[in-house]
């Protein structure tokens, strides 16, 4: 009953094709498309990725469309999804692909390929090229976590090492790439992380933990880091319809992204008043963000040195930090 195989992988296969969600990037093979679903939803939840997957594919097409495009452009399709990295390392990424003039079709392939890593290069050998590579993400671990009712912390390397060998078993011959996304929707739908829908399951009888009622106790997860509370202030300084910005500079996380200045950065200016509030998450740092109007000293004064003055026409179409985005949201409707 509890011995891994892949009768139980053939199983989830029946499971999935019944009862599979209808999602874009499952309705092709071409595996530029799947490769860019995949970085989408590194971090990202399914149902905010697909609008951001059709407008991309639509305005990039090809690794050679891609490749071509400016990256402020790149990154202001992007904005929204966060971790801006994985857009450069896209771009970067689709050059190599659009030189070779074809996409990789091996695992190690793939894997060379700027920003992806095991998962990804799993991921995208298995559905686009039928590879038998096991994928190991949150909801596969936690699948096969209970499924074999393995109490080892998911942060650890001999950890993920044994649940990715328990995945790999499950694999029925040629049907990796199906059996790959059956695993990792049965995680999103019905092995979630609190109160599992165990009586839906396909794997009910095959899963060790539910056997011994412990699948509300797994997967372990040992090392969390610690929530980090962050006060800032951002600056909405607005003259005849342009916005004071600058860009962040090249080499950080948010290079080449717009942003509202803070406060601290510019003692001589005074706020007038306060706009309003707002929270943000980045990882494990949670913002409590002030939005205060101000004005420059003088009417006439220069703009600070690394700031611009960016008219509010063109802001739909620059790349902007996910924090000025929401401040400049909340500041239209207040106006």
């Amino acid at each position: 009953m509890h011995v891994l195989s892949q009768t139980l992988g053939e199983v989830l296969l029946d499971w999935f094709r019944r009862v599979a969600r209808r999602l874009p990037w499952r309705e092709t093979k071409d595996p530029y498309a799947i490769w860019i679903s995949e970085i989408m939803l590194q971090q990202t939840r399914v149902e905010a990725v697909i609008p951001y997957f059709e407008r991309f594919l639509e305005r990039f097409p090809s690794a050679a469309v891609l490749a071509a495009a400016p990256e402020e452009e790149v990154l202001t399709m992007w904005g929204g999804l966060g971790y801006y990295s994985r857009a450069r390392n896209l771009q970067q990424a689709a050059r190599m692909v659009a030189e070779r003039g074809r996409f990789p079709e091996t695992y190690e392939e793939i894997l060379a390929l700027p920003g992806v890593g095991e998962y990804t290069a799993a991921a995208v050998a298995s559905i686009a090229f039928g590879l038998p590579y096991a994928v190991l993400d949150g909801n596969v671990m936690r699948v096969m976590s209970r499924v074999t009712c393995d109490f080892g912390d998911i942060g650890s390397l001999a950890t993920r090492n044994r649940l990715r060998d328990a995945a790999q078993r499950c694999l029925p011959p040629g049907e990796a790439g199906d059996t790959n996304q059956a695993l990792m929707e049965l995680g999103a739908t019905l092995c979630l992380p609190r109160d599992p829908h165990c009586l839906l399951c396909p794997l009910a009888a095959h899963c060790r933990a539910r056997a011994e009622g412990v699948q509300n106790e797994l997967p372990t997860k040992l090392r969390r880091p610690a929530t980090v509370a962050v006060e800032t202030a951002l600056l909405l300084i607005e003259e005849e319809g342009r916005i004071l910005m600058r860009q962040s500079a090249s080499g950080g996380r948010m290079a080449g992204f717009w942003e509202l200045p803070e406060a601290d950065a510019m003692p001589g200016v005074a706020a007038t008043e306060e706009a309003h509030r707002f929270r943000h998450s980045i990882m494990n740092r949670a913002y409590r963000c002030t939005v205060y109007r101000a004005k420059l000293p003088g009417p006439a004064e220069p703009p600070p040195a690394g700031y611009r003055w960016i008219e509010r026409s063109r802001l739909p179409n620059l790349p902007i930090s996910t924090m000025a985005k929401k401040a400049l949201q909340m500041g239209s409707r207040d106006r």
